[in-house]
């Protein structure tokens, strides 16, 4: 009678076998190399799943005390903001004897939640976890297992969470009064998606601004978005067939003031002397945009480079749980703004 394989019997060729791929390719994306493509990495990753290999690195953490790898949870890597944060982690794990599992959740709040306690389980030491759509559904479990996690670009439940976040609420205050100290009153408002903190917050610093200059807050003016490039291109549309469109328009990220801009030009409108246009973020894009876009900085390399570093030192000390931190955001006055026509 054949031997019936248990968790630990299981190897990467097993795997192999489950996803119809090579060794080499498991063991590539075990230990998180390059030259996998995404498709191929999410089917080794989801046969890891069903054939429990994650004990096999479970029961290799508990040998050595540290499996050495860092998990990574993100939305997905196709966007320069993505790419300026990854840029900041890779400049801390560069120097320790880290590696960094990636999975990417494309939006849906129940990849999320599974990747997370996968890796919890023993596929890694610690998570980095990139503007979460849902932490509530994992949070609880992270903390009852005593594991180390730091949320970038979103805070947590409450303050019990590790975080790395810019001053949203801030920045969009600033972006606003930019505008309005312009001579601009109509300002239309694209926002992200309002079930993060970050959306929410810079919202909330577009209205106080108004607020604040006695200016009242016309809810026609605010379109909802969702970050990405079609949302910004979508919201310039909406606000600009409005009976008294807005002179200015403030996106709440870089990549949907590129899609603001592109209907713009559609419409033969000239920026700024048409409308001006502010974004978020300040990804390297934005400097060489036509015109270069005045954006408000986020830190991002700086908030990917201070997450990890913060997980690294709670990792090696479980009894020093790091604080959360707040960077600041900076108003860049490029060439997409300027006074409204009379």
């Amino acid at each position: 009678m054949a031997h019936k394989k248990t968790l630990t019997d299981i190897t990467i060729i097993d795997v192999a076998r489950e996803a119809g791929v090579s060794y080499s390719t498991v063991s590539r994306v075990v230990n998180n190399k390059s030259y996998v493509k995404p498709e191929t990495r999410e089917r080794v990753t989801q046969a890891m799943h069903r054939l429990g290999y994650q004990a096999n690195l479970q029961a290799r953490s508990l040998a050595g005390g540290h499996s050495h790898v860092i998990g990574l949870l993100v939305h997905n890597m196709s966007t320069q903001y993505m790419g300026e944060i990854f840029r900041g982690i890779d400049d801390v794990l560069a120097t320790h004897n880290y590696e960094v599992m990636l999975y990417t959740t494309h939006r849906r709040r129940t990849k999320e939640s599974a990747y997370v306690n996968m890796m919890a389980r023993g596929l890694a030491d610690g998570l980095l976890i990139v503007l979460p759509r849902q932490p509530e559904a994992y949070i609880e479990s992270l903390r009852a297992r005593d594991f180390p996690y730091v949320l970038i670009d979103q805070v947590g439940i409450d303050e019990h969470d590790v975080s790395v976040t810019a001053t949203n609420f801030q920045g969009g205050y600033d972006a606003t009064t930019h505008l309005i100290e312009l001579g601009h009153r109509r300002i239309g408002k694209i926002t992200g998606w309002m079930d993060m903190v970050s959306a929410r917050d810079r919202l909330e610093g577009y209205k106080a601004a108004l607020s604040d200059h006695g200016i009242p807050v016309d809810p026609e003016l605010i379109v909802i978005g969702d970050f990405e490039k079609i949302s910004g291109y979508q919201g310039a549309a909406t606000l600009l067939d409005l009976a008294a469109p807005p002179t200015a328009v403030f996106a709440s990220n870089d990549v949907m003031a590129q899609g603001a801009l592109e209907l713009f030009r559609e419409r033969s409108l000239q920026v700024p002397q048409d409308i001006s246009l502010v974004g978020f973020d300040d990804i390297p894009i934005a400097a060489i945009l036509n015109p270069p876009l005045t954006t408000l900085r986020q830190p991002m390399v700086e908030m990917g480079r201070l997450a990890t570093q913060m997980l690294l030192d709670w990792i090696s000390d479980p009894e020093q749980k790091p604080a959360s931190v707040i960077l600041p955001t900076e108003l860049i006055h490029r060439e997409s703004t300027s006074l409204p026509q009379s």
